[in-house]
């Protein structure tokens, strides 16, 4: 079987068990992926065949972004999965739970590119990424927890495979003036249902939040991939995911660059 034809077929698999809103299936090990890169050739595929409905990639997203979630999952570097435009909400949105499997949030820092991220630019640094950056904002990243009962790398490769669990972003106002914040020193918080259940500081994503983007940058130039401009990087959870049933409303904010909210209704 070629390379092609199994990652086609393990597609075809996974994209049935999200039509049917089940948890993703395990695999069978003649079409599991044995790699990361095996693991993004299977995800390219899954967003192939999930664009069709939801539409073209509009950005991307960074996870594993700190060093205790790489140890767990056996990683030695962050990983990314694609953000389609149907998935693309402002705030305030409007979340439908009959769509979802699992509902969760995260409280994220966004970027928008307003240059191109091309892998002639390649080799990057935060100097360089932020030269790209058109505007920053406070977001939540929208996720629905179908990864299957698996453990360290065979579940993170799942979960790279099956686009880590993500199913949109809702967007906070656009903060052009981003250069005089202290990035690294903001902090994000959380709150469900004017609870406060989880903070966190620009800093904790490895860093600085243009840290991930940085590392997309060079990762998608490996693989001879640009990142266009206007695309949205959602950088990495500030807060561990929390979940969400109907009813529940949510809101996120970071300092100097506001608030983001939703309701599941």
């Amino acid at each position: 079987m070629s390379t092609q034809t199994r990652f086609s077929e393990a597609a075809r698999l996974l994209y049935a068990d999200y039509s049917a809103k089940r948890v993703y299936s395990t695999l069978p090990d003649e079409l599991a992926p044995q790699t990361i890169d095996d693991a993004y050739l299977l995800q390219d595929a899954l967003l192939e065949l999930l664009s069709e409905q939801g539409g073209p990639l509009a950005g991307y997203k960074l996870a594993y972004t700190t060093a205790t979630m790489q140890e767990r999952a056996n990683l030695s570097e962050p990983c990314a999965g694609g953000l389609l435009a149907s998935g693309m909400r402002q705030s305030p949105a409007r979340l439908d739970p009959s769509e979802f499997v699992r509902l969760g949030v995260e409280c994220e820092i966004a970027v928008e590119l307003a240059e191109e991220l091309s892998p002639a630019g390649a080799p990057y640094n935060r100097e360089k990424v932020s030269e790209a950056v058109g505007a920053v904002m406070p977001a939540f990243e929208v996720v629905d927890f179908r990864t299957p009962d698996l453990q360290g790398l065979a579940r993170a490769l799942t979960a790279i495979s099956t686009n880590i669990s993500n199913a949109g972003v809702v967007l906070g106002e656009r903060v052009t003036d981003w250069r005089s914040l202290d990035l690294a020193a903001a902090k994000g918080t959380l709150e469900i249902n004017g609870e406060v259940v989880g903070d966190g500081h620009g800093s904790d994503i490895m860093g600085h939040p243009f840290e991930p983007l940085v590392w997309l940058a060079n990762r998608w130039a490996q693989r001879g991939r640009s990142i266009p401009a206007g695309f949205i990087i959602i950088t990495g959870s500030i807060v561990t995911p929390k979940p969400l049933t109907a009813g529940d409303t949510s809101r996120v904010w970071v300092e100097g660059l506001g608030e983001a909210r939703l309701a599941v209704e």
